[in-house]
């Protein structure tokens, strides 16, 4: 793990890695004019970039999904083995785009940005590299081969052919409501597969994205996981056998009968969808039989939900501060007293398990 920037004085020196001569320019132009910013060096692809890391020594790193030579994810892998250290991907909203971002964030990258399609729209794009470099600049991140062995200390089962059927949720089973944001398709992917196909319950989960990527993130979940996984859909139930996440840029509510209903009402804590939302429908349905998940995420999003979830006697789960890429939404449930139990990453799947089957 590299140690995050302690002296708020001390610029983030950032690297930018693109192989575009335009995107390069314009990404560390527009870096250097920002306070707290310093770029120490481009690359126009990841085998020079891989090259300079070590002398240029950049805390944060942006870095082009699409590159020849050796693209955005083997670059990427090779950062997060040899140098871990943040890294903020440069991303195109097209189909091939969000499944390779979604990988890209599975593997260790902290954050995303979409390229403009457009130069017009440019400045507001060059405005989120600014902020999210600065925001990566705080998190954890760990080697590839740290993360591999900090994985629950089960055996993983294989993926079914078939998946198990889909059942109506009886009056004594629970819901499992997960939350995430920053890091958490990572730490997803260290859950979801670890939930056993016979899991007696039903799961949710909420991860801050926007539009056009959860689909490929529950896909990417549904080919490891002995459980259902899907984006959800208006009309679709809680039932057991069945992950649903909320979809990118709505409000996911259920209706007094467990099924989906989305809305684009205005974001909440600046986000859409919002745990917050989910989370309260689901605990004035199913009061005492909820279990609520609060992995890594900047902010406080999922503490009101959770403290209406432990108020109903449900039950609820905070990621612990050591495993956090960012210890903000768990660390806010924990010091509102609402968190039944506090628990590393590794140990989260059986933790649910655990409080489903109690």
């Amino acid at each position: 793990m590299i140690p995050k920037p302690t002296d708020p004085t001390t610029p983030v020196r950032v690297m930018v890695v693109d192989d575009s001569a335009f995107m390069r320019f314009t990404i560390s132009r527009h870096l250097n004019e920002t306070p707290g910013i310093n770029v120490v060096g481009t690359a126009k692809d990841g085998r020079e970039a891989l090259d300079l890391i070590p002398s240029l020594n950049p805390d944060v790193i942006t870095l082009d999904v699409e590159m020849p030579r050796l693209d955005g994810l083997s670059t990427l892998r090779e950062i997060m083995t040899q140098f871990p250290r943040p890294v903020v991907m440069l991303s195109s909203l097209t189909s091939e785009g969000t499944v390779e971002t979604v990988q890209a964030l599975t593997l260790g990258a902290v954050d995303f940005v979409m390229k403009p399609a457009y130069k017009a729209n440019i400045n507001a794009v060059l405005q989120e590299v600014a902020e999210k470099v600065i925001k990566a600049s705080k998190a954890r991140v760990w080697s590839l081969k740290r993360s591999a062995s900090q994985l629950p200390q089960v055996v993983k089962p294989q993926t079914p052919e078939h998946k198990p059927a889909l059942r109506p949720l009886s009056r004594m089973e629970k819901v499992v409501v997960i939350g995430s944001s920053t890091g958490g398709p990572r730490a997803l992917n260290s859950v979801i597969p670890f939930l056993p196909e016979k899991l007696p319950a039903a799961v949710v989960v909420i991860q801050h994205m926007p539009a056009g990527f959860t689909r490929s993130l529950a896909e990417r979940l549904d080919n490891t996981s002995q459980l259902k996984v899907k984006e959800a859909e208006p009309g679709d139930a809680i039932e057991v056998g069945r992950v649903l996440l909320a979809p990118g840029g709505f409000h996911m509510v259920f209706d007094q009968h467990g099924v989906v209903t989305l809305n684009q009402n205005p974001p909440v804590h600046g986000v859409r969808p919002a745990v917050d939302v989910t989370l309260t429908s689901i605990a004035q349905l199913y009061g005492n039989r909820v279990v609520c998940v609060i992995l890594t995420g900047m902010g406080n999003d999922g503490t009101n939900g959770s403290g209406v979830v432990h108020g109903n006697g449900g039950w609820v789960i905070a990621e612990a501060e050591e495993s956090c890429v960012v210890w903000g939404m768990p660390r806010c449930v924990a010091e509102a007293g609402f968190a039944d139990e506090i628990t590393p990453l590794s140990k989260v799947a059986q933790a649910i398990i655990k409080a489903v089957e109690s």
